[in-house]
């Protein structure tokens, strides 16, 4: 029952709060209505409970926007924006975020090589900045269960493609046990247990 020292967050091969960034791009009312793939009302309520994870485990979070400033689209949903609070957004007329030059410093700036990325659409908001991060170098793991496209195919398509280009997809519960790991960890376990709870996923141990 005597449990390793915890991984050097640079060399561990999982994820860890030491080594990943959150990215939350384009959760806006005109692209949540717009999901086909997956029911909207569950959407937010997994969206909202993954960026809760995050917090659980202090794992930095960037959040990005498009068209807010032109005035051709609204701001993040306020589920999801009074979880986040006052961070920094992002936003951007580019349809792929990793060509933003202030979205791209701020990913880069936490030094993390492991992006968890959660996305509306999968098939382009996703997919885009995934391909182009993984291109540098970075390990890109898409939230499957949090991400939606305009279609089941087309969020399958998409996430088969960034799949095949070397991507992680992941689940909810799958990135809470793997940022926990450990039950010695036992700051941490209360807000696991709740992140899961607020997922309707209760555990007995």
């Amino acid at each position: 029952m005597t449990s390793y020292a915890p991984r050097d967050p640079k060399t561990d091969r999982l994820l860890a709060p030491g080594n990943s960034v959150f990215v939350v791009i384009d959760y806006q009312p005109v692209q949540i209505q717009s999901i086909e793939s997956m029911n909207r009302f569950q959407l937010v309520q997994n969206i909202v409970a993954t960026a809760k994870l995050m917090q659980v485990y202090h794992i930095p979070i960037v959040l990005s926007t498009v068209n807010v400033a032109t005035g051709r689209n609204t701001d993040t949903i306020k589920e999801l924006k009074d979880v986040l609070g006052d961070i920094p957004s992002y936003d951007r007329t580019t349809i792929n975020a990793w060509e933003d030059k202030n979205f791209n410093e701020a990913v880069k700036s936490t030094n993390r090589h492991n992006i968890i990325m959660a996305a509306l659409w999968t098939e382009a908001c996703l997919t885009f900045p995934a391909l182009d991060a993984m291109a540098e170098g970075f390990d890109v793991y898409p939230v499957v269960d949090a991400v939606g496209g305009t279609s089941v195919d087309a969020h399958e398509a998409a996430l088969r493609r960034v799949e095949q280009a070397g991507a992680h997809p992941t689940s909810f519960a799958q990135l809470a046990c793997e940022l926990q790991r450990d039950w010695n960890r036992t700051e941490t376990v209360p807000g696991f247990f709740k992140s899961l709870s607020d997922m309707g996923k209760f555990l007995e141990l």
